[in-house]
């Protein structure tokens, strides 16, 4: 996204605002029909931009504008796939139940599997985090990031990792 355009609207410019949101939509959408289980993608697109008409002034990093709209959709699609389908695939019941159906090993070629189609980024993450023990200070202090990019990085890291294993 433009950001120009992004500052523009941020700064209250109700043509950039409008403007922002077009281009938006079209990103968002195809963004959607990809994550949404069921026909869905209208409204989360909908709820994506009326959050974006919402809070564009508070966002702090125009850079930062494209992944949190992709989260707000990804989010939606979830919440209305539970809703619609009475099934959440990140229940932790379910994951337990899946977990348990594997043998130890199977259970620890699984997890090795998980980790090796990680970015390496991420896997370093999960790395330092849960097997070397260290703490998110520590790993931010390794890796030179702030403390909120840590959790966020260790957070998308874990959730592709559970992904990955629920896909099995």
């Amino acid at each position: 996204m433009d950001l120009v355009l992004i500052d523009a609207a941020r700064a209250g410019d109700p043509d950039a605002l409008a403007q922002l949101l077009a281009v938006a939509r079209r990103d968002l959408r195809r963004y959607a029909q990809r994550s949404c289980a069921i026909s869905d993608v209208d409204d989360a697109v909908q709820e994506a931009l009326l959050a974006l008409s919402r809070f564009v002034s508070a966002i702090r990093h125009a850079r930062a504008l494209s992944t949190w709209l992709f989260r707000v959709v990804r989010r939606e699609c979830r919440r209305m796939s539970r809703t619609a389908l009475r099934w959440d695939p990140w229940h932790e019941a379910q994951v337990e139940a899946l977990v348990a159906r594997r043998s130890p090993e199977a259970l620890r070629m699984d997890v090795a599997a998980a980790l090796e189609s990680l970015p390496p980024a991420a896997r370093e993450i999960i790395v330092l985090r849960d097997f070397e023990e260290r703490t998110i200070r520590e790993i931010a202090e390794t890796l030179g990031l702030g403390i909120p990019a840590v959790k966020s990085r260790l957070h998308r890291a874990r959730e592709l990792t559970r992904e990955y294993l629920l896909a099995q």
